[in-house]
């Protein structure tokens, strides 16, 4: 009904949806160009619709979760809501040095609150304990490299059937680490140590350790020099048919081809929380990326959640809800705090689940 009411509020403001929206096809080649040249700009829009209009008859589709919040929370009510974060354009805004990538204090605070009330995961493509590091918070989980280094709770998980791995606890005997892609260190050191050599010569490229995946970042290489890099990192990979090339927001990921991501990160959470059966779930899982799409993928499959992509411009998704940007994720992270703070008893729902402080 929300969406049927958007739509008309938009057609009745001239805002018209545009009808050569292009579908993006899997596989290494599934971004557009503009997303995987170093310095591209937006497509260009032709006639008299402006981007603003654009945007604005994207959003029909995938309407805004501030806008909406009032009745996603409605539909939440009596459900287990949790959360789950990306890093890199969601926490932080997108940065020329990824090591600079850092979330503010603001931001900080609201996961910090969020977590409070639910239970609360970061699954990034960044190594867990970069991104731990990046974000500095103990009450909640970490998944790193795409989901292929994860931290959490040592429930008993699907294993005779190979799809879940064996785990091992922590020091303190209080998490499991859960890591998919251990037998592929080896050959992930020789192909970051190969990358380094053959791309130093070229200005803005830079090589990013992952621990379970390699990423190569040309958000700073010119354009005449983009070739020569994809021809490099692909000539590497050759040697390597264990491995697969995709990509990022400026950026190559080098990965082990296993069925693993970001989607089944979101299951296997899910499921040591002991809550992967439950019908009374609802994942909200907020990211900006491409290889978020596999998590908004489940929570489709699943049938109830709310997909939640940022995006400042048309792209192709399986999100139900948007927001801009970063300063927006800060908004509805604060306003889903005071929702549950407001809605529930003083004792935090963290105590219930049995997330850490």
């Amino acid at each position: 009904m929300f969406k049927r009411n958007f739509a008309k509020l938009n057609q009745a403001m001239g805002f018209q949806r545009s009808s050569n929206r292009q579908k993006v096809q899997p596989g290494v080649s599934d971004l557009s160009s503009n997303e995987r040249a170093p310095n591209s700009c937006h497509p260009v829009i032709n006639g008299a619709v402006s981007d603003d209009a654009n945007y604005s008859s994207w959003m029909v589709d995938h309407p805004s979760a501030l806008t909406s919040f009032d009745q996603m929370m409605k539909d939440a009510k009596g459900k287990k809501i949790v959360v789950f974060l990306d890093y890199d354009g969601t926490l932080s805004p997108i940065v020329n040095d990824p090591d600079l990538a850092l979330m503010s204090d603001e931001m900080r605070a609201a996961v910090r609150e969020v977590a409070k009330y639910f239970p609360t995961a970061i699954i990034s493509g960044r190594s867990r304990d970069k991104v731990k590091g990046f974000v500095q918070l103990n009450n909640i989980y970490y998944a790193g490299s795409h989901g292929m280094d994860i931290m959490a709770p040592p429930r008993p998980v699907r294993s005779s059937d190979g799809k879940y791995h064996a785990v091992s606890l922590d020091r303190k005997g209080n998490e499991a680490v859960f890591q998919p892609a251990q037998k592929f260190l080896p050959s992930i050191q020789k192909i970051l140590k190969e990358l380094e050599e053959a791309i130093m010569k070229i200005q803005g490229a830079r090589v990013e350790n992952n621990r379970f995946c390699v990423s190569v970042h040309f958000r700073q290489v010119r354009d005449e020099d983009y070739g020569i890099l994809e021809e490099k990192v692909k000539s590497i990979l050759k040697h390597y048919p264990d491995f697969r090339l995709g990509w990022g927001k400026k950026v190559m990921e080098i990965r082990p081809s296993i069925e693993w991501d970001k989607g089944n990160a979101l299951e296997y959470l899910l499921d040591t929380l002991g809550l992967g059966n439950c019908t009374d779930v609802l994942p909200v899982y907020i990211g900006d990326d491409r290889t978020d799409e596999d998590a908004f993928k489940v929570i489709q499959k699943r049938g109830q959640g709310y997909p939640i992509v940022v995006a400042s411009s048309p792209k192709d998704t399986k999100a139900s809800y948007s927001l801009h940007d970063s300063s927006e994720v800060l908004t509805f992270l604060l306003r889903l705090a005071r929702w549950r703070k407001a809605s529930s008893s003083s004792r935090s729902l963290s105590q219930i689940w049995g997330v850490g402080s």
